[in-house]
């Protein structure tokens, strides 16, 4: 009887344990996706590049009519609807996720990021600019 009661109190102690070991977990990542991609703080320079996009930045992303391409449905990552044929869309180049355009042109205007992966959609553009500016400087 008394072995029982022990037995049943750790198994107790073992799953409280398990419950916090996750809840620390799920808080922590919520914390890090806070603070920076992968963990990594802000700095001055990271949130300006981060922070928003213009609308003449956000113009020059690709943008597309939806296509079915496969049986299962594909949804927006921002709204959670399905695609529908002939929808405008836009890739975000470096990451090729797809969103309903008026969905990620509002995300992109709060924060240049991909909503899925948390890949810059600024990084595309300032690489263009960057190569411009250096055949500026070379001409």
């Amino acid at each position: 009887m008394v072995m029982e009661i022990v037995v049943s109190v750790m198994l107790l102690l073992v799953g409280i344990a398990v419950l916090v070991f996750i809840h620390v977990c799920i808080v922590g990542r919520a914390f890090t996706s806070r603070n920076g991609i992968n963990g990594t703080i802000f700095n001055q320079t990271n949130v300006k590049r981060h922070t928003s996009m213009s609308q003449e930045d956000i113009k020059k992303l690709p943008c597309f009519d939806y296509k079915m391409e496969s049986t299962s449905p594909v949804d927006c990552a921002v709204c959670l609807e399905n695609f529908k044929v002939g929808e405008k869309c836009r890739l975000l180049p470096k990451c090729n996720h797809r969103f309903h355009v008026q969905c990620i042109d509002y995300w992109l205007q709060k924060t240049a990021v991909c909503p899925i992966c948390r890949a810059s959609a600024k990084s595309i553009l300032e690489t263009e600019e960057q190569s411009n500016d250096v055949a500026l400087e070379m001409t």
